[in-house]
């Protein structure tokens, strides 16, 4: 029997990715307030491989991660997509990170501070140029109608989420960018039958687009940006997006 793996490919067809995905990692990102913040990240890491090689060992992609600690910012992220590179004689690296990031806030209907979880990514491609997308998503709630009586609480519901890509020419902290998103699309504010409803109650989804896109076109270090803002409805959804 023929060894097909050991014959010569003529065909010169790259394998244009090949790697593993959905690794369950320890992560230690950057806290403004903490200045580290440990939480567990779902990674993706593949490479785009020319013809001449016909695959790579898995476990290296692994090795590589390793090496970091799971500390990952904007000089390491670079340095893995290098240092996979290189490693695997790829003619480009790609690495995705999604985590779980957790603040400590304040709510207008309970004092104490509480833990609010956002769903972050990041995005690396490493070819002949580099490339890195942060992705951060932020629920927009709607306003919490005043509790009367000694029942319990009202519901803060979930009106949708805001989902903000960026490129950035300077570091960013995530607690900044989730604190801009927030001025346009928070909605935790009270209500009762005696006063009207605030002003952003009705505010729509493309409204809410438009006001995100001028607060980030605003900002010195973004480059560019994408905006998805949802709406959850009964049986449907509606969307805008916008980008700068």
């Amino acid at each position: 029997m023929k060894d097909i793996q050991s014959q010569t490919d003529h065909r010169r067809i790259n394998i244009r990715r090949v790697g593993i995905k959905e690794i369950s990692y320890p992560i230690t990102v950057l806290d403004k307030a903490r200045k580290e913040q440990k939480t567990v990240a779902r990674v993706n890491m593949y490479v785009n491989l020319p013809h001449q090689f016909k695959g790579t060992h898995m476990s290296r992609f692994v090795e590589i991660l390793n090496r970091f600690h799971g500390r990952i910012n904007l000089k390491s992220f670079h340095l893995i997509l290098e240092e996979m590179k290189v490693k695997l004689q790829a003619e480009a690296a790609h690495m995705e990170i999604e985590f779980p990031y957790f603040l400590k806030k304040k709510t207008n209907s309970d004092r104490r501070a509480g833990l609010c979880e956002y769903n972050c990514k990041m995005h690396g491609s490493l070819g002949k140029v580099d490339d890195l997308t942060l992705d951060v998503r932020v629920p927009i709630a709607p306003p919490v109608p005043e509790q009367t009586g000694s029942g319990l609480p009202e519901s803060l519901g979930h009106w949708g989420s805001a989902d903000v890509c960026l490129r950035f020419s300077n570091f960013i902290w995530i607690e900044d960018i989730i604190e801009m998103v927030e001025e346009v699309t928070s909605h935790n504010l009270k209500w009762s039958a005696k006063t009207p409803k605030p002003a952003n109650y009705y505010l729509s989804v493309e409204k809410i687009a438009k006001a995100l896109g001028n607060k980030l076109s605003s900002h010195p270090d973004i480059k560019w940006f994408e905006v998805k803002v949802e709406n959850l409805s009964e049986g449907f959804s509606t969307f805008a997006t916008i980008c700068g």
